[in-house]
């Protein structure tokens, strides 16, 4: 997952922007946040609708079996998945202003032998913030591009693991939505499936290896506990708050606690299944000056192999 841009203190932000981000004349920057936020405002009116009218839609073939809608629950199933996921987060910055972050995150498994998959989960974000402090003006664009590969026993046991290398590449167009470091660190992912219920954890964190001196040094963690329950015709509760430390923040600012949840359901496109849901949070920890709640709408497009 791409930085929680609650995550990222005040000051952390001054000293991004510091490299060369110019303060353009009034007008100027009313109209590039008016753009900008009509256009990540569209994004979020699309997937909201079409998660409105899936919950809607008449299933155009057999209704599938709830192993499809628990591999679509499992962050490292062995079929392909391609989530877009947009997050939602009102009264951010100086001028109580929306930010958004819309990720691109396809899963990939490749079959190594009969004892061992690995699996490959790519984050491409595309960010929007609005001016978050004085002298920090608001922009939008690309962040940094993260590559989690997870090494995963082929045959599940009551308890299906996943390990390895989370990469983050400083791809971020602009200086405020990236770190402008490499960085690596470990990923895990852990969870059980038990009747109704699909539970389990993923923890990373990041530790930069290379990049402009100038910058902060990157010593993040993110932690994502997950628990779903399944209920009749492929609905499902579901909550999966991202936690998130920033171990070079003062104390005060390092944490982002979400609380919360949503609900959920397998639905068809015709006959290619998605899994969708929403969910609403309530950050009882943050940094100053960061929204205090947040709401995530995902499609997930899954393509599960063809017995």
């Amino acid at each position: 997952m791409a930085q929680s841009y609650n995550a990222i203190s005040l000051t952390e932000l001054r000293r991004r922007s510091s490299e060369g981000l110019k303060t353009p004349d009034h007008l100027a920057r009313k109209a590039e946040r008016l753009w900008r936020s009509l256009a990540f405002s569209g994004i979020h009116c699309v997937v909201l609708a079409l998660a409105m009218l899936s919950a809607n839609l008449q299933l155009a073939c057999a209704q599938e079996s709830s192993d499809i809608a628990k591999q679509a629950q499992n962050p490292i199933a062995s079929l392909i998945s391609v989530p877009l996921e947009n997050d939602f987060n009102p009264q951010t910055g100086v001028n109580k202003e929306d930010s958004y972050v819309f990720e691109m995150k396809p899963v990939v498994p490749i079959r190594l032998s009969n004892d061992w998959t690995l699996i490959t989960r790519t984050i491409i974000p595309v960010i929007q913030v609005p001016d978050l402090a004085p002298g920090v003006s608001g922009t939008s664009g690309l962040g940094d591009i993260q590559e989690s590969l997870f090494l995963s026993p082929a045959k599940a046991g009551p308890v299906i693991w996943g390990a390895g290398p989370v990469i983050s590449f400083p791809t971020a167009t602009e200086n405020i939505l990236g770190t402008k470091k490499v960085s690596l660190g470990p990923t895990v992912v852990v969870l059980r499936s038990q009747g109704h219920w699909l539970f389990g954890s993923l923890v990373q964190n990041l530790f930069s290896v290379a990049g402009p001196s100038g910058r902060p040094d990157v010593n993040q963690m993110l932690l994502q506990p997950f628990v779903n329950y399944n209920l009749p015709h492929k609905w499902y509760l579901t909550s999966s708050p991202i936690i998130t430390a920033n171990w070079e923040a003062r104390s005060s600012e390092r944490w982002v606690v979400p609380v919360g949840g949503g609900v959920g359901k397998i639905v068809h496109f015709g006959k290619q299944p998605v899994n969708v849901y929403s969910q609403f949070f309530r950050n009882v920890q943050r940094p100053d000056g960061t929204s205090s709640w947040s709401a995530r709408f995902n499609m997930t497009f899954l393509f599960p192999k063809k017995r």
